[in-house]
């Protein structure tokens, strides 16, 4: 029952994208997939889908700079405050999109104002403001991975001489692939559908998909943003699995 509910949304927009008819109604005139073409057509589409994976791809490759490492540090190190900066990192998942995507404006208002520096409405402030979205999911992933392994075999390998560098290398990491695969897969997903900080901080005549998917359903109802979204679900579908084949990502759980 359960899957009914998740999976019927779904099939719903892959279906609605599919009809023939100008404005969307039920029961369809009939079926086309001209719808497609129409989105590729649409500049603001083209460029926002690229633009958006730019931007995904940065922020997640960001995440994973940061977040693996704080990850190591919260679950293998021995220090005062883990609790605080485990909150800290955990934050941006706690605050509404809309909220977080205004604070960002005006820090980035402000930061300009003391340094000369601009950030909003840039492509690295953008960057920098996806990245904040992509930390927590990946601390999150790659803590539970390797709390769920445990440092026994770890112990094991400096006990027998291993320097710290090869068991990272060669036992941690690798015991950590699950945690870090799906932690950069939903970040990357979480960034390349986000609307609410992207809203504030995009530049002049740039956009991302899903500002574009906006800014289209303000003046047509037709099924393109329906084909639109069926390429995502598609997308992201293929990747998990993919994922999911070489990596068993409920592991990570």
């Amino acid at each position: 029952m359960t899957l009914f509910f998740v999976l019927t949304p779904l099939l719903a927009v892959i279906w609605v994208s599919s009809f023939s008819n100008k404005i969307i109604s039920f029961p369809p005139q009939g079926y086309s997939l001209d719808w497609y073409a129409n989105a590729w057509r649409i500049e603001n589409f083209r460029d926002g889908f690229l633009l958006s994976l730019k931007v995904s791809l940065l922020a997640t490759l960001f995440g994973l700079l940061v977040g693996v490492p704080a990850a190591l540090a919260l679950v293998r190190g021995r220090f005062a405050g883990k609790g605080l900066i485990s909150t800290v990192l955990m934050s941006p998942m706690m605050i509404p999109g809309v909220v977080a995507g205004s604070a960002l404006y005006v820090y980035f208002i402000q930061f300009e104002l003391l340094t000369t520096w601009q950030l909003a409405a840039t492509f690295p402030g953008l960057v920098g403001a996806h990245s904040v979205l992509t930390v927590p999911w990946i601390v999150r992933l790659v803590t539970a991975s390797l709390m769920s392994n445990g440092s026994s075999i770890e112990e094991a390998a400096l006990n027998l001489g291993a320097t710290p560098w090869t068991v990272l290398r060669r036992i941690t990491l690798p015991m950590a692939r699950p945690g870090l695969v799906a932690g950069g897969l939903f970040s990357f997903i979480v960034s390349f559908t986000d609307l609410e900080k992207s809203i504030f901080l995009v530049g002049p005549g740039s956009t991302t998909l899903p500002i574009a998917i906006v800014n289209y359903l303000e003046w047509n109802l037709d099924p393109t943003v329906s084909a639109v979204a069926t390429v995502q679900i598609l997308m992201i579908g293929v990747a998990l699995v993919f994922s999911d084949r070489y990596v068993k990502l409920s592991r990570a759980f």
